[in-house]
């Protein structure tokens, strides 16, 4: 049954308290978008305002060969720059991605009480969450997504927890990226003349989740948002978007390319985007920058994206290597165990960049 749609509390209730979902809001019927959904001005996607980044992807491949150099300046020049970069022949074959959007629409087209068993505090385990919006509790204005969120322990567990209908494709997708993820993550310490053993580089990829993100069609895409402006906490985001697109990033305001303006990341066929987590920022720095990003919502067609999330350990103590800080005469960030970093972004909606503010060192 639909709620009332004059009643804020109710319809939090449906689609938050009781697992409807947005999914939920819009198989209701609803012909145009909740007042509780309703952004204000500053924070809508105005599609005019913004260019389609034009920079073509990174071919992984020729990391073995005679264009290895070549291709690591070009993922240095993305990190230090955007933030963001798109990569093909990454290893994880083109089939899997095709099967993983369609296993994420299978399991968003499920009934809601068959999606509503993985709510916060009913989930068979805390490795799964079903959801909707960021912190919806936190939250002035919602944003138009649900999820499911898939917590990485080890294969048995996520063979029994994780849902029938994306728990194989799923954990395959998370395996084959990880051997790219450390790869790129490699070469950007290694860029930094910094050296660290393996029990390091375990330490800031040993937390990966992998999550399914739908956006339904909305009738009012212009006021809302898919996802408001923010960051990634951890290290590395490995993202499949399907064909739709709506994927925006932001141009730093130090870059000279365009000041704070908003690039559209078009999707590639076969592609996968690559971007820079808080982490990587705060352990380099500020050399690297975590690109701040957000999604619009489109009212023609349904849109899925699959993330990958690879972030430090709960217990890693995160801040700027030290043979950085001694080049650059001054650290930019303080050290933070992992933890309580995560605490803190979870506990705070969406406002940009501002979750690095609970690692930077004010003077600088």
């Amino acid at each position: 049954m639909a709620p009332s749609l004059n009643s804020s509390n109710s319809l939090y209730d449906f689609v938050v308290r009781d697992g409807n979902g947005v999914k939920g809001l819009v198989d209701s019927g609803l012909s145009e978008v909740p007042e509780r959904y309703i952004q204000p001005p500053e924070e809508r996607i105005n599609t005019l305002d913004s260019k389609q980044c034009d920079v073509p992807p990174i071919d992984l491949s020729k990391l073995k060969g005679p264009e290895h150099d070549k291709v690591v300046d070009g993922i240095v020049r993305a990190a230090e720059t955007l933030g963001f970069f798109q990569v093909v022949n990454h290893g994880v074959p083109v089939e899997l991605l095709e099967s993983l959007k369609d296993a994420a629409h299978s399991f968003f087209s499920l009934p809601p009480e068959k999606k509503a068993v993985y709510c916060k505090g009913v989930s068979p385990s805390p490795i799964i969450k079903y959801g909707t919006s960021f912190v919806p509790e936190k939250e002035k204005a919602l944003e138009w997504k649900d999820y499911i969120s898939m917590v990485y322990s080890n294969d048995e567990d996520a063979l029994q927890y994780w849902p029938n209908h994306c728990k194989e494709v799923a954990l395959e997708y998370l395996k084959l990226s990880s051997k790219m993820v450390r790869d790129i993550v490699e070469i950007l310490i290694g860029e930094l003349g910094v050296e660290v053993d393996d029990s390091k580089i375990e330490g800031l990829l040993g937390m990966k989740m992998v999550n399914m993100n739908y956006y339904p069609a909305c009738p009012n895409p212009e006021l809302t948002i898919g996802v408001g402006r923010h960051s990634d906490m951890g290290t590395i985001t490995v993202l499949l978007q399907d064909g739709i697109g709506g994927l925006y990033v932001k141009l730093e305001e130090d870059n000279d390319a365009g000041k704070g303006e908003w690039l559209e990341i078009p999707p590639i066929p076969g592609a996968l985007v690559i971007n820079v987590g808080d982490t990587l920022q705060i352990l380099s720095n500020g050399k690297y920058k975590s690109a701040e990003h957000r999604v619009r919502t489109t009212s023609s067609q349904s849109r899925v994206s699959v993330p990958v999330f690879t972030m430090p350990t709960a217990t890693e103590r995160i801040g700027p290597f030290a043979e950085v800080v001694k080049k650059d005469g001054l650290a930019r960030y303080r050290e933070v165990v992992w933890q309580d970093y995560m605490n803190n972004f979870f506990g705070n909606a969406h406002a940009g960049k501002k979750s690095l503010d609970f690692a930077r060192i004010n003077s600088a």
